[in-house]
């Protein structure tokens, strides 16, 4: 019976390398985390506030559209300058709004992924990222009500 399960064990051990692969470093669809020693090659300046005067009351700057070149490696630096608490978030548009229904049904879930930062009023963060795949993807604010109010924007890597 020992052998048996010694080999099942040893058989499963390969399809779960394998259901893992590429995941182990924090891959995601919109690419990973910097590696140690990736040095960003720009850092660009996001700003989460309110502008209670416009139609859209929650705002990015920049506000509609962030490109980057596939294999790059940036530092976003995001500054939190509005009266409320927001986030920021980039990720697959599925991704985003998938995330989005869960934040409507708890909205003070705590985050702790590499892909997002969430900031009261006056805080800021950075993210260190390599964007290693091609593709449309999206950063947003998935607090209830913000994105709706305008905060997100178009994230694509070239």
């Amino acid at each position: 019976m020992k052998t048996a399960l010694l080999t099942l064990g040893l058989a499963l051990i390969p399809a779960l390398a394998i259901a893992d692969a590429g995941h182990g470093n924090g891959q995601m669809a919109i690419g990973m985390p910097a590696m140690h020693g990736h040095e960003p090659t720009r850092t660009i300046d996001v700003i989460m506030r309110e502008d209670y005067d416009k139609d859209a009351p929650f705002v990015f700057e920049p506000s509609s559209e962030m490109t980057f070149s596939e294999g790059e490696t940036v530092r976003l630096r995001i500054t939190n300058m509005g009266e409320e608490t927001h986030e920021f978030v980039m990720d697959s548009m599925a991704q985003n709004a998938e995330h989005k229904e869960l934040m409507a049904k708890f909205p003070e879930m705590e985050h702790d992924d590499p892909n997002a930062v969430r900031l009261e009023p006056g805080e800021e963060a950075e993210i260190l990222w390599t964007f290693n795949k091609a593709g449309n993807f999206e950063f947003a604010c998935l607090l209830p009500g913000h994105y709706e109010g305008g905060m997100h924007g178009a994230l694509t890597v070239n």
